[in-house]
């Protein structure tokens, strides 16, 4: 069997990743699919050569969320019949999708390529900038299985799209379209099909070419903001930027500017 998340890694630093259960349209419940998404974001966070990833979906969706069929107690899903087991299962399982895609400081664009339903609206909200393709489609559709966002769906949707237009998908389980999804804030480009890769490698190129130590900070900035005080924002700024300032990158990128050329980065 073909693995679960295909990783490909360009020599500009890109990485691709392709959930590649296309059969199942990319559950990200499944086992095999969370251990391979978790290996790969260790891979790309221990390898400096990486500076920005693009995560897609094979096939015609994005990801479906979770597999219906696995859903039933006992039927090798996130229910394990008793609730001590299936709260051990999310902890141990697709809760630690959220941790570390908050713990990696490489960028991640989703290039949402069809459905992107349930934990996979939330997996989109997990990555730090999202483009669509005009046939995706979201949807926080827990609620119409009677369940609810396992995945810490309610605090990622809400940071994305604010909190009344959350609560509006959360208690509806409405599907919204990719044009929708532009007006809401949760993507920010919409595309053509045939161009979404290609929309996602454009901007992947222009954040690769930038020095990729204050990419990887300025990311881990962005994110400790969403869940800090202005105060310790400031604090941790001054730090992270005494840092940049003694990298090779910036002086590189002050000597280019002042000398009107092209600056080459090496990530020192």
């Amino acid at each position: 069997m073909e693995d679960a998340v295909l990783y490909a890694a360009a020599a500009n630093g890109v990485v691709t990743l392709t959930i590649n259960r296309p059969e199942l349209r990319n559950p990200i419940s499944e086992p095999d699919v969370i251990d391979g998404l978790l290996g790969a974001l260790d891979r790309m966070e221990a390898d400096p050569t990486v500076r920005v990833a693009i995560l897609t979906g094979a096939g015609k969706a994005f990801s479906s969320g979770g597999n219906i069929n696995a859903m039933k107690p006992n039927a090798g899903g996130l229910n394990g019949g008793l609730p001590a087991r299936t709260r051990g299962n999310y902890k141990r399982g697709i809760q630690q999708l959220p941790l570390a895609f908050a713990a990696l400081e490489v960028p991640v664009i989703a290039a949402v390529n069809g459905p992107a339903i349930g934990a996979g609206l939330d997996l989109t909200c997990m990555c730090d900038v999202r483009i669509a393709g005009e046939s995706a489609r979201f949807a926080e559709s827990f609620v119409k299985l009677g369940i609810i966002p396992g995945d810490g769906g309610a605090w990622l949707l809400q940071r994305v799209i604010g909190f009344a237009k959350a609560a509006e998908m959360s208690l509806t389980g409405d599907i919204i379209d990719a044009h929708e999804a532009l007006a809401c804030g949760l993507v920010s480009k919409v595309v053509p099909d045939a161009e979404l890769l290609i929309a996602a490698q454009t901007l992947a190129d222009k954040i690769a070419a930038n020095p990729p130590f204050a990419v990887r900070m300025t990311k881990r900035l962005l994110w400790e903001a969403r869940r800090s005080d202005l105060a310790t924002v400031l604090e941790m700024s001054a730090a992270m930027q005494a840092v940049a300032h003694a990298t090779g990158d910036h002086e590189e990128a002050v000597d280019a500017f002042l000398a009107k050329r092209a600056p080459v980065f090496k990530g020192d």
